[in-house]
């Protein structure tokens, strides 16, 4: 559960205060998308969450809707292609990794073969 509630907002409201807090970026639209550089996911004006205000913590605040992220405008940038390029990079590293990961799982959980191509025995039990 987060520390601070998000604020509920018209749309009209929403998109006012993002066009006010967003000091690097314009925005036109709530349905408009960012990256956001510390969580790696692609957010839309609409999902942004409004913190803070006078009944919150302090002034208010935009900040990234992912859990656990709280990153906020600076560390938006605009999904263009050479973001989404970026992107499907390390997303295609990450599944070369995480199957490289399994196939090493996978050898280790195989039965160690001897050199005449069976099984090796258990030793006795004393």
């Amino acid at each position: 559960m987060a520390l601070v509630s998000p604020i509920k907002l018209s749309d009209e409201e929403k998109l006012d205060i993002l066009q006010r807090l967003d000091r690097f970026r314009q925005w036109h639209f709530l349905d408009e998308k960012r990256y956001c550089l510390v969580c790696g996911k692609i957010i839309t004006g609409r999902e942004i969450q409004v913190i803070g205000g006078t009944r919150g913590n302090g002034p208010l605040r935009i900040i990234c809707p992912t859990e656990h992220c709280n990153a906020m405008p600076m560390e938006w940038v605009r999904p263009t292609d050479e973001v989404l390029i970026k992107i499907a990079m390390v997303e295609a590293e990450r599944h070369r990794l995480g199957l490289i990961n399994r196939a090493g799982r996978a050898m280790r959980s195989l039965p160690k073969v001897n050199t005449i191509g069976s099984t090796r025995p258990k030793p006795p039990l004393w």
